[in-house]
């Protein structure tokens, strides 16, 4: 059982612990000006997904898919709708983590969960170089990149790299420390939809194992 929940919440992570991602100007734009200007401009989104994880070995890749919305900073909603159901809500003070089939809800302070996590690059606030050092990737596949790592050494993640199409983000590219990758195509973004509050709430099921806390 631990692990199937250790594997489960080591991806969902890729994401939180993700999830916790210009006009004219992005026509000539590198990566790293196109991320500041979305950040600028962008204060909720909405977007579907799908989510391949490659470990180093080489084994066959790990696939999800499902959707997810923001309100920056610090509030979000990721669902996995496929091949399992799993939810990740950041409320604003604390990241809630609920897989449906174990019937398990994990949280904790979402202040040490986002922190230089890969979600804090979209749902976090402004201040991106506290935590990353930035830098253009350049142009590959149709895309403009910026590389982000991190400059806490005790994040989980060495490099997280963001594909702009446009202005908005198109494509994550996550690589951690034990040589694993994450990959992360977005689809029908919208920038700035009317968002409803209650998304960003969560209250665990009843009789749900509730894992951590304050």
């Amino acid at each position: 059982m631990m692990g199937v929940i250790g594997a489960r919440l080591g991806a969902t992570l890729a994401l939180a612990g993700t999830l916790l991602l210009a006009d004219s100007a992005t026509a000539w734009a590198g990566g790293v000006e196109r991320l500041r200007s979305f950040l600028d401009q962008t204060r909720t989104a909405r977007a579907a997904f799908s989510q391949t994880v490659t470990a180093k070995s080489g084994r066959k890749p790990q696939t999800a898919s499902g959707d997810m919305v923001f309100s920056r900073p610090g509030r979000f909603r990721w669902t996995y709708d496929k091949p399992y159901h799993q939810l990740l809500v950041g409320d604003g003070e604390r990241l809630w983590i609920y897989d449906k089939d174990l019937n398990q809800v994990s949280v904790r302070k979402l202040g040490g969960a986002l922190g230089s996590s890969p979600a804090a690059l979209l749902a976090g606030d402004n201040t991106l170089e506290r935590n990353f050092d930035l830098r253009d990737g350049g142009s590959r596949d149709g895309l403009e990149w910026v590389e982000a790592q991190p400059k806490n050494a005790e994040s989980s993640f060495e490099q997280v790299s963001i594909g702009f199409s446009g202005d908005v983000p198109q494509r994550m590219e996550l690589r951690d420390a034990f040589g694993q990758t994450t990959v992360l195509v977005f689809s029908a973004f919208e920038r700035n939809p009317r968002l409803d509050a209650a998304q960003f709430r969560f209250v665990p099921p009843a009789g749900a194992d509730v894992v951590g806390g304050e």
